[in-house]
């Protein structure tokens, strides 16, 4: 099921808390097959939490990410008004949006921190009025919103009390939401918007002039390396904090990081080209990841295979 809010069309508001969870794991079915491909290796009690975090994260993404059917005003209170909704959700009000009362029951089981929620809104808020970033450091002010918070989300989600793991959990977010701007430069260029630093841009010589014409020559090859370089910095990172994951919970993160990471492994094969196609990954390479992970750590294996018991 694919979530269309900016046509106005409303969910239904009579579903049950089970069948609004049902409906979270069907919007990230439509949404996102690769995340939903790791999703699926999540223990069942986890899973549903999981696709009701991606359920609200994609109902304040389609807001306003879809250029031509509202202007930006729209967009802006769209957004302001699904936030008002997310917290008096959270705080226990009824709400009409399944969605939200997935999501708020998820908040309150996991103990997701209701600042990180507010931090994520103000990132898709600023989509409606940043269109460039001068610095990378500015940037992270947004990918802080938009990314890094998520992944503390999803820390809460899988039961990682030590607060050792959230910087860990920031980095592997971040690095995530970088390759997909790497992936979606040409689509992000046509909704009006530019994730690469414009300081980047400056020191390699390329121009918006450039992102127009989709050239793909040695300055852009140059810029993508270095672009390239500070996702995989990240990554890296992220890895050092994986033990932090309770044991029979880590498979599903190791797999999704794995195929995020391999996005950057395409762009590469691909000549950097991002302008003509669109670097995907295939069901039996992403079923050949999983096992590869899962072959990198036997025991984390023998903990699923136990706690099914």
């Amino acid at each position: 099921m694919r979530l269309d809010p900016a046509s106005g069309v409303k969910l239904d508001g009579g579903l049950s808390l089970a069948e609004s969870y049902e409906l979270c794991r069907r919007v990230q079915k439509a949404h996102s097959r690769t995340y939903y491909f790791s999703t699926r290796f999540f223990p069942r009690r986890v899973r549903p939490r999981v696709h009701a975090l991606y359920a609200f994260m994609r109902y304040a993404d389609e807001i306003v990410d879809n250029p031509g059917a509202t202007n930006l005003e729209e967009q802006l209170g769209g957004l302001e008004a699904f936030e008002r909704e997310t917290m008096a959700a959270v705080a226990g009000e009824p709400v009409s949006n399944p969605v939200l009362r997935a999501y708020a029951d998820t908040v309150r089981r996991s103990g997701i921190e209701p600042a990180h929620i507010t931090a994520f809104m103000e990132s898709m808020k600023m989509d409606t009025r940043v269109f460039r970033y001068e610095t990378f450091e500015d940037l992270e002010v947004y990918t802080y919103g938009s990314a890094a918070v998520v992944g503390l989300m999803m820390c809460r989600v899988l039961g990682a009390a030590d607060r050792m793991a959230d910087p860990h959990a920031e980095a592997l977010g971040v690095a995530m939401q970088l390759s997909n701007f790497l992936r979606d430069v040409a689509e992000d260029w046509r909704r009006g918007r530019v994730y690469l630093p414009l300081e980047d841009l400056k020191r390699f010589g390329y121009g918006e002039e450039d992102l127009a014409a989709g050239v793909v020559d040695g300055r852009f090859v140059a810029l993508m390396r270095f672009q390239i370089g500070r996702a995989r910095r990240l990554y890296a990172y992220a890895d050092e904090g994986m033990k932090y994951i309770p044991r029979g919970r880590r498979w599903p993160v190791m797999v999704a990081r794995e195929l995020y990471a391999g996005i950057l492994d395409r762009i590469e094969a691909r000549g950097y080209d991002v302008y003509t196609g669109r670097a995907e990954t295939s069901r039996p390479k992403k079923l050949l990841v999983a096992a590869r992970v899962a072959a990198r750590d036997p025991r984390e294996m023998l903990t699923r295979s136990i706690s099914r018991r």
